[in-house]
């Protein structure tokens, strides 16, 4: 099955279409189908309450309105109808940054929970690339063009966290919400992979370029 991309609406930047495969489904949530214009793509569904823009004019059934009091963030519906259709990968873009720090904060929860759904899930800005390792997981991350590599607790605690082929590695680690320790880690020298594992609790690896 093909891709889904959610599109949300911290504004993006056309290299980003770089990221995009032909085959891609897109769903925009809410304003962030203003966001499908620089990247040369028309969204297959639009779903949101169209709180901070205007409804769209599309085929009534490329339109989800949801209504304004509701427990689910328009990107979370979104994530939801990704796992009813049976997508099994994500990229969501428009989704990190922003005025409002809280939505990016929703947005990597929104990733977690897709990933316990079975959703393999990256959050994408023009220096940022974000994923998860689940309990029980061994996740490889050949070098790119991403310097720094940091990895933190998503569930308040990971336990058994193993990491190599960074400066600082780690072995039978513990990585608590209190305490940043996984920040800011680089390649070693001569090191063209960093390998992350963890017995318990799931992290999110953030990958960023180098000022």
């Amino acid at each position: 099955m093909s891709r889904c991309v959610i599109i949300s609406a911290c504004p993006v930047s056309p290299e980003l279409a770089e990221a995009l495969r032909p085959d891609d489904f897109i769903i925009a949530c809410d304003a962030g189908y203003r966001n499908c214009a620089p990247l040369g793509r028309r969204p297959n569904i639009i779903v949101g309450d169209f709180d901070t823009a205007p409804c769209p004019e599309q085929q009534d059934d490329d339109i989800i309105v949801l209504p304004h009091v509701k427990d689910d963030t328009d990107t979370e519906y979104a994530a939801k109808l990704v796992s009813e259709k049976g997508f099994n990968e994500v990229l969501l873009l428009g989704g990190l940054g922003g005025r409002r720090v809280e939505h990016t904060l929703a947005n990597l929860c929104t990733g977690l929970g897709l990933e316990q759904r079975g959703v393999r899930t990256t959050l994408l800005d023009e220096r940022s690339r974000i994923t998860y390792v689940m309990p029980g997981e061994t996740r490889r991350y050949p070098k790119e063009k991403y310097f720094f590599f940091s990895a933190f607790p998503m569930e308040g605690r990971a336990q058994g966290v193993c990491e190599r082929g960074s400066y600082y590695e780690l072995t039978d680690a513990e990585l608590t919400a209190s305490y940043p320790l996984g920040v800011s880690n680089e390649y070693a020298a001569g090191s063209d992979c960093i390998t992350i594992s963890t017995r318990s609790g799931a992290l999110v690896v953030v990958e960023t370029i180098a000022d």
